[in-house]
C-alpha cells in the first residue's frame, strides 16, 4: 500500500491497516445482498481488505452466531442483534441501525397494476386474484398472514393461496403468468426479473424488517469491519441503498 492511499485509509476509516490484505467476514441475509455487492468492491480497493460474505436466511444466519461461526461483521434483524449484543456475541456499541424494508406486492412485468394504496384497496385486491404466491417462511408470510386474518378471509381466499419454496420459484412463477400476485418484501420485488411492484402495503398494514450492523464480539478484524460500517451508514451509501428498494435508517 503506498503512503498516500495509507494516509487516505487512516484519515477516512480512522485506522491503518495491517501489513498485508486481511479477510473481512460479513455474514448477512438477502435483503442486504444487493447493497453489499454495490459497494464492497469500493470498500477493498480504498482499504485492501477482501469481504468474504456469507449470506443466507435469518433463520440460518442465527444458527451459525450460536454455533460460534467466526465471522467480523453481522447484518441481521434487529432483534436478533439486539438479543445476541445481550449476550455479549457482538459489541454492544458497534450495534447500529442499518437499513429497513418493507411489504409490497408485485405482478407480472407490463400487468395492469391493482391498488394496494389503502386498505381496502388491498382487501378487495386480495379478493379479486385468481392466485396468490409468496415464500411460506419469513417476515412476508408472517404479515400475510396477519393480513388476511384482519380482514377475516383467511378461508375465503385459502384455495388461492400457492406457496412456493424459494424467492426465485416465487419471481418465476409470477413473471410467467402462473401466480397473479406475490407478496414479498419490496427490495426483494425491485430486483425480481419479469415482475413489477404494484405498490407498497398502506401505511396501516406496513411491516418492516430492521436490519441492524454489528461486530463480532470475537472479530479478528474489527477495525476493518467498523470501518466498512461507516461506509454502509454513510451519506454515499444512501442512492445505493434505495435503488436496491431498501430505505435507509437515520442514526
Amino acid at each position: 500500500m503506498t503512503s498516500r492511499l495509507l494516509a487516505f485509509v487512516i484519515a477516512v476509516f480512522g485506522f491503518a491497516l495491517p501489513a498485508s490484505a486481511a479477510e473481512l467476514k460479513v455474514i448477512s441475509g438477502p435483503a442486504t445482498a444487493g447493497v453489499l455487492a454495490q459497494l464492497t468492491p469500493q470498500f477493498e480497493r480504498e482499504t485492501g481488505y477482501k469481504v468474504m460474505e456469507k449470506g443466507s436466511v435469518t433463520g440460518v444466519l442465527k444458527q451459525l452466531i450460536e454455533s460460534g461461526e467466526p465471522f467480523d461483521l453481522a447484518l441481521i434483524p434487529a432483534p436478533l442483534m439486539d438479543n445476541f449484543a445481550k449476550q455479549g456475541k457482538i459489541l454492544a456499541d458497534s450495534n447500529v441501525p442499518f437499513v429497513r424494508v418493507g411489504m409490497g406486492v408485485a405482478v407480472r412485468a407490463g400487468a395492469a397494476k391493482p391498488d394496494v394504496s389503502s386498505v381496502a384497496g388491498l382487501k378487495q385486491t386480495i379478493l379479486n386474484a385468481k392466485s396468490i404466491t409468496f415464500v411460506p417462511t419469513g417476515e412476508a408470510a408472517n404479515q400475510l398472514s396477519k393480513v388476511l386474518k384482519k380482514f377475516g378471509i383467511e378461508e375465503q381466499v385459502k384455495a388461492k393461496l400457492h406457496p412456493q419454496p424459494t424467492v426465485a420459484d416465487c419471481i418465476k412463477s409470477v413473471a410467467s403468468g402462473e401466480a397473479e400476485l406475490y407478496f414479498s418484501l419490496t427490495n426483494i420485488i425491485a430486483s425480481g426479473k419479469g415482475i413489477e411492484l404494484a405498490g407498497p402495503f398502506p401505511s396501516e398494514l406496513q411491516h418492516y424488517l430492521s436490519i441492524n450492523a454489528g461486530v463480532s464480539a470475537s472479530a479478528k478484524e474489527p477495525n476493518g469491519a467498523k470501518a466498512l460500517i461507516k461506509l454502509l451508514t454513510s451519506e454515499k451509501a444512501k442512492p445505493v441503498i434505495t435503488a436496491k428498494g431498501l430505505e435507509p435508517v437515520a442514526r
